[in-house]
C-alpha cells in the first residue's frame, strides 16, 4: 500500500497493486463505473456472480497439483470452457509468481483477491464502512482517526490527527493475517527503518511505528494528492513539459534514497504520489533494503512489470536496478503505455529479460529525442550500460542543470560539474556595448575629475623622485656629508592622518586649500644614504625607518613635494676622529634649504630629544613657511659643530617615538570588528578546510592552481620592489624571505578556498560557475568575459561614487577634503607600478573570498538568501561607515550606502569572479596616481592603469559576445528599443 497517499478521487491507497501482489499483472480496474472486475490474463470483464464462482473454484484447486488439478477444474466447470480458462490462468499466474517472488507473498494471493473484491464492491457502492476503525477513535492516546483513506492487500491507511503535535498524519495498518506472520511483521518494521533514513522533498516522510490492541501501524506524512498510477489510468499520459518535471523530481528522490545506501526495489506509478502542488513523492519502502545487506535470496522480490532483468534472474541487484525501474516508469509517464505487455507472467518475464523495448517515439511521435534516448539508456539489459546514478538521469533530461540536480538530490556538485553548468552567460550585443561604453565613460570621469578629488592632484607634485633625490644629495653635501655612500634609497610617504585630526580640532574655510602649497606635507619625499648596504628587517623594501637609522654615517632627508627641507638626520661616528671642538654650528644653510628666513625665527627652549646622539641642542619658534597664521617650532641638534638633526615641527606633528598612534573611537570599533572577522575566518577556515579535505569535498586542483598563481605573482612583485644588494649570501636571504612570505600568503588563501568553496558549491554554486571555468582554463568562456566586464564596470562605479561625494560637497558650498587614499609607492617608478599591478589580484582574491564567506555563512545560518544578502549589506555598511564616513560630511553616509549596495549586488548577482574583477578594477582606478595632465612626470601611472583596465574590459566585452556580430541589424534594433 502506498504509505501516505490521500486520494481526492476516493481510490484506494494501493489496491492489489502492492509490491508483493503481482502488481502490473493483477491490477484491477477498480475505478470503473460499472460493477465489473478485471483479472489479468482474462479476455473479458466478468459479472460479480461469475467472479464468485471463479474464485471458489480457484480456492478449491489451489491445493491440488498437476493432472489432478486439471481434472477437478474440468469437472467443476461443467463444460464451461471460458470459466475453466479463467481459473487456470489465475492458478498459472500464482505458480509463476512463486518462481520469482518470496513464497510467503505468493501464499497471500487468496487474501489479496478477497481484499480486491471487497474494495471493488465498496468502490462501486461508495460504501467504505467495512473497516476496523471508526472516525473519532483515539489510538495509543495520541492519534485521533479522521477517516479511511484506502485499503489494499498490505493493509489499511487512515487519515488521523496527531494530538500531541497537532498535525495531520497518515496511519498505515498491517493486515491482521500479515501481523501474525513474523516475516511480514519484520518487513513492516524494516519499512520504517528504511524510510526514516531518507529526508527529501520528493520522498514521503515516515515518522514512527506504533502498536495498539495487537494492531501494528506506521505514522507518516499526510499528502493530499493522487497516485501516479490512478492519474495515468485517468488521463493516459502527462503533458511533455510536466512529464519532464515529474521525471526529474523522481530522479532527485531516488538519488536521495540511494545516497542513504537503500535500494527501493519497487519503483512504479502506484508508489508515486503527485501532491496538490504537482510535486512527485516516492512512497512505500515495504521491500526496500540496505544495498550492502542484501543477499541473493533477497533479490527476486518486487513487481514483475517494473523489475529489472537481473532482479528477475536473482543474480544480484544494485542502484542500477532501480534505474531500470525508473526507466520503465518514465516510459509510462511520457507515453501513457507500459513498456512491456503480455498475456501471462511468463511472457512478461521473458520480455523483460530478452526483448528490447519499443521505441517511445513509435508510441508517441512528438516525444523529445533526448527523453527517448534517456529512457532507452535506463532500459539497457546490461546494468553497466545504464546511467550510474539517478542524478545522472536527471542531468540527461531536457534542460537538465547539473547544479540544480545535485542540490535537489542533497548532494554537493563537483568543481567539474560547476564548471560544466549550462549557464552560457553571453551578453546580447546591445547590452555588451552599453556596458563597455559605460566603462569607458566612468574611466574618463575618473581621469578628468581626479584633480578635484584626489589629494595627489592638489599638492604640487612638480618634481620627479629622481630630481628630489638629486636635491637631497645636494643638501647633504652642503651640510658637510660629501662622502660617497655605499647604498642609497628613496621614495614617497603619506602622513595625512595627523593633519586630518588637527583640521577637525581647528576647522577653517581654507583648511584643505592649504595643501596646494605643498605644506602641510601630507605627502613627502624621503632619501636615505648608508656606508653599508641597506637591508630592511621587516619587508623587502627600504623604508624611512627600516632598517633603523643607527649606523654611523647613515643620513636621512625628508622634503616636501617642492623640494623644501622638512627633516634631516645624520648618525655621528661611534668613535670620533678628532677631539671635541668648541666651534659653533651654522644653522643658516638648513633654514635656507627649508625655505625659511632664520631672521624671522626666535630662539626657544628645545622640547624634543634628537633621534641621534648630539652634544648641542637648539630650537626656534616662528610662523609656517606658507601659512603665517600657523605657528611652528624648529628643532635642531649638532655634534662637534656639524648638524646631525633638523626638523620643522608643525602643530599637527606628534612625537611618534613617545606617543602611541591614536585613532577615533569609530575607527577603533571598526578595527575590532575586522580583527574579530579575521580571527573567525582564520580559525573556521583551518577547521573547515581540514574537514572538507578528509571528506573528499575539497577542490584540491583549484586550490593548487590558486597557490601557484599567487606564489608566482606575489614573488615576482616582491622581487621587483625589493632593494637588492650585490651579495649572494644576502640575496639568498632576501630570496628565502620573499619566497616564504609568498608561500604563506598563497597557502593561506588556498586553505581559505578549500574551506569556503565546497560550501559555496553546496549552497549557492551559481556564484562560482565562471570562476570554476576560469580555473579549468576556459578563458574564452562568455560567462568569464561577462563577469570580468560587469565586475570591472561595478568596480569603476565604486570609484565614481567616492568621487561624487566631495564633488557634491563642493557644489553645496561645504569645504571638502581631498581623498588621500593613494598608494604613494606608485609614484616611485615603473617597477613599483608593475609590482603593485601584480599584487592587485592577490588582494582582490582575499577581499572577494572574505565577502563571499560572509554571504555563504549567513545563507547557511538564516536559510534565506534575501535575508543573508540584507545582513551582509548591513554589516558592510556599518564597517565602511565607521571607517570612512563617521567623521565626514553627511553625504559620506549616502556614498557608503551606495557602495555597500553595489558591492553586495556584485557578489550576490554575479559571483566570485565578478567580485575579484570588482576589487581589482577599483584598486587600480582609485589607488593609482591618475592624472589628466599629460605633461606630468607621473602620467605613466595613468597610461599603465588605463591600458590594463581598458584592455581587460575589451577582453571581457569581446568574450562575452560569444562570437555574436556587433553591428548586426538586430543589435541596432535592440539599441533603438
Amino acid at each position: 500500500m502506498d504509505n501516505c497517499r490521500i486520494s481526492k478521487h476516493g481510490r484506494t491507497a494501493n489496491s492489489p497493486e502492492d509490491p508483493i501482489a503481482l502488481t502490473a499483472q493483477t491490477a484491477h480496474r477498480l475505478d470503473k463505473p460499472s460493477k465489473l472486475v478485471y483479472f489479468p490474463g482474462t479476455d473479458k470483464d466478468m459479472e460479480p456472480d461469475r467472479w464468485k464462482k471463479a474464485k471458489a473454484l480457484f480456492e478449491a484447486a489451489f491445493e491440488l497439483e498437476g493432472k489432478e488439478r486439471d481434472r477437478f477444474i474440468d469437472r467443476a466447470c461443467g463444460g464451461d470452457e471460458q470459466l475453466a480458462l479463467e481459473v487456470k490462468k489465475l492458478l498459472a499466474s500464482l505458480d509463476e509468481a512463486d518462481t520469482f517472488l518470496e513464497r510467503g507473498a505468493a501464499a497471500e494471493v487468496t487474501g489479496l483477491l478477497d481484499d480486491a473484491k471487497t474494495i471493488a464492491n465498496e468502490k462501486a457502492t461508495g460504501n467504505l464502512d467495512s473497516v476496523r476503525l471508526v472516525v473519532g477513535n483515539v489510538l495509543a492516546g495520541r492519534y485521533r482517526i479522521l477517516g479511511l483513506l484506502g485499503k489494499g492487500g498490505m493493509g489499511e491507511v487512515y487519515k488521523a490527527e496527531d494530538i500531541k503535535l497537532t498535525q495531520t498524519v497518515a496511519l498505515k495498518f498491517l493486515p491482521e493475517r500479515l501481523a501474525r506472520d513474523k516475516a511480514s511483521l519484520a518487513r513492516f518494521h524494516s519499512e520504517v527503518r528504511m524510510a526514516r533514513q531518507v529526508s527529501h522533498p520528493n520522498v514521503c516522510r515516515v515518522f514512527d511505528i506504533g502498536e495498539t490492541g495487537g494492531h501494528h501501524f506506521i505514522s507518516m506524512e499526510y499528502i493530499h494528492g493522487d497516485d501516479l498510477a490512478s492519474m495515468l489510468r485517468r488521463i493516459g499520459r502527462l503533458a511533455s513539459d510536466k512529464a519532464v518535471v515529474i521525471a526529474r523530481q523522481l530522479c532527485f528522490g531516488l538519488a536521495a534514497i540511494h545516497d542513504a545506501g537503500i535500494l527501493h526495489r519497487d519503483l512504479k506509478p502506484a508508489n508515486v504520489i503527485i501532491d496538490d502542488n504537482g510535486k512527485a513523492r516516492i512512497t512505500d519502502f515495504g521491500i526496500a533494503g540496505v544495498e550492502s545487506e542484501l543477499d541473493r535470496s533477497d533479490t527476486r522480490i518486487g513487481t514483475p512489470a517494473y523489475m529489472s532483468p537481473e532482479q528477475i534472474k536473482g543474480v544480484g541487484i544494485s542502484q542500477r536496478s532501480d534505474i531500470y525501474s525508473l526507466g520503465l516508469l518514465m516510459y509510462e509517464v511520457f507515453t501513457g503505455k507500459q513498456t512491456f505487455e503480455a498475456d501471462s507472467m511468463i511472457d512478461l518475464l521473458v520480455k523483460q529479460e530478452t526483448t528490447a523495448p519499443t521505441n517511445p517515439s513509435d508510441v508517441l511521435k512528438e516525444i523529445d529525442p533526448i527523453v527517448e534516448k534517456t529512457i532507452l539508456q535506463c532500459l539497457e539489459k546490461n546494468p553497466d550500460d545504464r546511467p550510474k546514478t539517478a542524478l545522472q538521469v536527471a542531468m540527461m533530461l531536457p534542460g537538465g542543470n547539473p547544479l540544480e540536480a545535485a542540490i535537489a538530490a542533497g548532494d554537493t556538485p563537483s568543481p567539474e560539474m560547476v564548471a560544466a553548468a549550462p549557464k552560457k552567460g553571453a551578453l546580447r550585443p546591445a547590452v555588451a556595448v552599453s556596458c563597455l561604453s559605460a566603462f569607458v565613460l566612468l574611466f574618463a570621469f575618473t581621469v578628468l575629475f581626479s584633480a578635484q578629488v584626489k589629494h595627489h592632484e592638489w599638492i604640487p607634485l612638480e618634481k620627479s623622485p629622481e630630481v628630489l633625490a638629486e636635491r637631497s644629495e645636494s643638501i647633504l653635501k652642503k651640510l658637510g656629508y660629501a662622502a660617497e655612500p655605499t647604498d642609497t634609497a628613496y621614495g614617497w610617504g603619506n602622513n595625512n592622518s595627523e593633519y586630518d585630526r588637527y583640521e577637525s580640532a581647528h576647522p577653517s574655510a581654507d583648511s584643505w586649500e592649504r595643501l596646494r602649497s605643498g605644506q602641510p606635507a601630507v605627502t613627502y619625499f624621503w632619501y636615505r644614504t648608508s656606508p653599508r648596504y641597506l637591508e630592511p628587517l621587516q619587508f623587502e623594501s627600504v623604508l624611512p625607518n627600516d632598517p633603523p637609522n643607527d649606523v654611523s654615517g647613515m643620513t636621512r632627508v625628508v622634503l616636501d613635494p617642492r623640494g623644501r627641507l622638512l627633516e634631516m638626520q645624520a648618525v655621528p661616528p661611534q668613535v670620533p676622529e678628532s677631539a671635541p671642538s668648541g666651534a659653533e654650528t651654522d644653522w643658516t644653510p638648513l633654514f635656507a634649504e627649508a625655505g625659511l628666513d632664520m631672521r624671522n625665527y626666535v630662539p626657544a627652549q628645545s622640547t624634543w630629544t634628537p633621534p641621534v646622539f648630539a652634544d648641542r641642542n637648539a630650537a626656534w619658534a616662528g610662523a609656517h613657511v606658507d601659512h603665517a597664521e600657523i605657528p611652528v617650532r624648529i628643532e635642531a641638534a649638532s655634534f662637534r659643530g656639524r648638524p646631525v638633526y633638523f626638523q620643522v615641527v608643525a602643530p599637527w606633528d606628534a612625537p611618534h617615538r613617545q606617543e602611541e598612534i591614536s585613532s577615533t573611537p569609530a575607527r577603533r570599533a571598526a578595527g575590532v570588528m575586522l580583527i574579530l572577522v579575521f580571527l573567525s575566518v582564520a580559525v573556521a577556515g583551518l577547521f573547515l578546510a581540514r574537514r572538507n579535505y578528509l571528506d573528499g569535498r575539497s577542490d584540491t586542483n583549484g586550490a593548487l592552481k590558486i597557490t601557484l598563481f599567487l606564489v608566482i605573482t606575489v614573488l615576482a612583485a616582491s622581487l621587483l620592489r625589493a632593494d637588492h644588494v650585490p651579495d649572494l649570501v644576502r640575496e639568498a636571504s632576501l630570496l628565502v624571505k620573499t619566497v616564504a612570505l609568498s608561500l604563506f600568503s598563497a597557502i593561506a588563501m588556498a586553505v581559505l578556498y578549500m574551506a569556503l568553496e565546497p560550501f559555496v558549491r553546496r549552497r549557492w554554486p551559481g556564484l562560482i560557475i565562471s570562476w570554476s571555468r576560469l580555473l579549468a582554463g576556459d578563458f574564452k568562456d562568455p560567462l568569464v568575459g561577462r563577469d570580468i566586464l560587469v565586475g570591472g564596470l561595478l568596480g569603476l562605479t565604486h570609484t565614481a561614487i567616492i568621487y561624487i561625494g566631495p564633488i557634491l560637497q563642493q557644489r553645496l558650498g561645504q569645504p571638502s577634503a581631498p581623498n588621500a587614499s593613494l598608494d604613494v609607492s606608485n609614484l616611485d617608478g615603473l617597477s613599483t607600478i608593475i609590482s603593485n599591478v601584480l599584487l592587485t589580484p592577490a588582494g582582490s582574491i582575499r577581499l572577494a573570498f572574505a565577502t563571499l564567506l560572509m554571504l555563504v555563512v549567513f545563507v547557511a545560518v538564516l536559510r534565506k538568501r534575501w535575508l543573508a544578502i540584507g545582513l551582509v549589506w548591513a554589516l558592510y555598511y556599518v564597517i565602511l561607515g565607521l571607517l570612512f564616513a563617521s567623521d565626514g560630511y553627511w553625504t559620506a553616509w549616502l556614498g557608503t550606502g551606495a557602495i555597500a549596495t553595489v558591492t553586495i549586488f556584485c557578489i550576490s548577482r554575479f559571483g566570485l569572479l565578478a567580485m575579484i574583477a570588482y576589487y581589482s578594477f577599483f584598486h587600480l582606478s582609485f589607488h593609482t596616481a591618475i592624472t589628466a595632465d599629460v605633461s606630468s612626470w607621473y602620467f605613466t601611472n595613468t597610461l599603465v592603469a588605463g591600458a590594463i583596465l581598458l584592455g581587460l574590459a575589451a577582453f571581457g566585452f569581446y568574450t562575452s559576445l560569444a562570437g555574436q556580430p556587433i553591428f548586426a541589424g538586430k543589435m541596432l534594433r535592440e539599441m533603438e528599443n
